[in-house]
């Protein structure tokens, strides 16, 4: 079986806005080319069982809204937490201020406000994607006994969860970066994220919207309970992004040795 080697997987878009103005900032650039790379933290192949959609979804790491190549001031204020995804023609930019549902503007001020959750088609903001999701050979830990013995050993560890229903099946891959372990009565339970939590109740064209944030727990292989990020009230009128929404999902577990 094939797994990720997140270690190795990343992404890089390429802005030049001499061919082609982004649609996706809140300031002016200060020069006209910029390559960024971001590491990958998790992926999600959607499929359809009919055989007519396939699409893989690859997730960023966090980072911090900022001005690249500035003397000074090179956070954004207010500073937004960005992590973006992409499938193969379609990015998405998730911000998160202090305060949920807090506007921002577009540069320049005539494409409008920035939705907290952009969509835009690849095509029309970037002047290049290049995806680099390395793929191994992993084996799977078939007992209980054989993933305790790995995480007290220390070997990296991978995690496919698979759901689905009538029209779709989905995996979700991640690395298992926090995972709890006990030898006396071999209980494992990662308990890891954030992961890209589809909404398989969606037609293909929009199942870019309906992706969530989410960290994910397991202790069988058959179920897994997500924690999603969601709008949580935290005063009168005042929502932050919290992982606050539990959601429990038959489905198959698996627990993988990347093989390097």
């Amino acid at each position: 079986m094939q797994t990720i080697d997140f270690a190795r997987s990343t992404f890089t878009f390429r802005v030049d806005s001499e061919k082609k103005p982004p649609k996706t900032v809140t300031r002016k650039v200060p020069y006209s080319l910029n390559n960024a790379r971001i590491p990958i933290e998790a992926a999600l192949t959607v499929t359809g069982k009919d055989g007519g959609f396939r699409e893989e979804y690859v997730l960023g790491v966090s980072c911090k809204t900022e001005q690249v190549g500035v003397e000074k001031d090179i956070w954004h204020i207010p500073n937004a937490d960005f992590k973006p995804i992409f499938s193969s023609d379609t990015f998405m930019a998730i911000k998160t201020y202090e305060v949920a549902n807090r506007g921002a503007t577009l540069y320049p001020p005539s494409l409008g406000e920035q939705p907290e959750r952009q969509i835009v088609a690849i095509e029309e903001t970037f002047e290049d994607v290049r995806i680099d999701l390395s793929r191994v050979d992993g084996r799977v830990l078939e007992t209980p006994q054989a993933i305790v013995e790995a995480v007290l050993g220390n070997v990296p560890l991978n995690a496919r969860t698979t759901i689905g229903n009538d029209r779709y099946a989905a995996v979700l891959e991640y690395p298992i970066k926090t995972i709890n372990a006990n030898e006396r009565d071999w209980i494992y339970q990662p308990d890891t994220g954030p992961v890209l939590l589809p909404d398989l109740s969606r037609d293909p064209e929009n199942m870019m919207e309906g992706i969530e944030l989410a960290f994910a727990a397991f202790n069988t292989p058959d179920w897994v309970e997500f924690i999603v990020r969601v709008p949580t009230p935290v005063a009168e009128d005042v929502n932050v992004y919290h992982y606050a929404e539990p959601v429990r999902m038959d489905c198959v577990n698996e627990v993988l040795v990347p093989r390097h």
